[in-house]
């Protein structure tokens, strides 16, 4: 209800978000990413800490802040999962589904989506065994129920159907 008296969703067969609404909810993201970017970037957090951490940040940050963010943070136009930062005009490259690249074929990860962040230790798991935005492997093998196994940096990697029908890469190397 507050947030139809505020006027930031629209109610009636189904609910959307207004105009005001979107803007609001692109703000609170960009601030989100951005906390997650310095803390991960400039305090050297891991992820899982840092996207934690930025949802607390994500509702306090001033505009001043904000863009005192964007400048010491070089104009980032992701965060440090590639998830774009909105309004830093971020181009999306062609990309993929992990569990999509032909078996032997390398790909270069390119994004570790937001649904992903919220899976417990998953963070965590992938960090460690450094499936990074930016880091390169081979698909080694998929399984018909869907699980994956990547070398990266001389490493095999299991991952879960989930997980690898939505980890974002780029097909080759860079």
């Amino acid at each position: 209800r507050r947030m139809e008296q505020e006027k930031l969703i629209t109610v009636g067969d189904t609910i959307a978000l207004t105009a005001n609404g979107v803007e609001l909810a692109e703000r609170v993201v960009r601030r989100h990413r951005l906390a997650e970017r310095f803390l991960t970037d400039i305090l050297e957090l891991p992820w899982a800490d840092a996207h934690e951490e930025a949802g607390k940040w994500e509702h306090i940050i001033s505009e001043a802040v904000e863009a005192a963010l964007i400048r010491v943070l070089g104009e980032p136009t992701t965060c440090p999962h590639g998830n774009p930062i909105p309004g830093a005009g971020y181009e999306t490259p062609n990309v993929l589904p992990l569990s999509e690249v032909k078996v032997g074929d390398a790909f270069t990860i390119n994004r570790i989506p937001e649904e992903l962040e919220f899976t417990p230790g998953l963070l965590d798991y992938l960090e460690e065994n450094e499936l990074l935005p930016g880091n390169s492997g081979t698909l080694q093998s998929l399984s018909p129920a869907g699980t994956a196994t990547v070398e990266i940096h001389g490493r095999h990697v299991g991952l879960e159907a989930f997980t690898a029908d939505r980890i974002l890469v780029l097909a080759g190397r860079p």
